[in-house]
């Protein structure tokens, strides 16, 4: 397992029991993120388009994450008015 992989696979941990389509997010994470650390295929000509797809499965898994910490019935009282 390389850097890329193990960051992803720790950062992955970090977020819980995994529920919807997390685990596909989640596996499709780990693939990207292990071609990353295999350079790229294609002696590296990969490496931009599978950088970008795995911030993009990254930030889909997380965006149904904050939906669900904000979603506390309060508003947003910290905000002033």
């Amino acid at each position: 397992m390389g850097p890329v992989e193990k960051a992803v696979r720790d950062d992955v941990e970090q977020l819980g029991d995994l529920v919807g389509v997390e685990p596909s997010l989640s596996a499709m994470a780990y693939t990207l993120a292990r071609e990353v650390d295999n350079g790229g295929g294609e002696e590296g000509k990969q490496l931009a388009q599978l950088s970008k797809e795995l911030r993009a499965t990254l930030a889909q898994l997380l965006e149904g994450r904050a939906a669900e910490e904000d979603d506390d019935d309060l508003g947003d009282l910290g905000a002033p008015d």
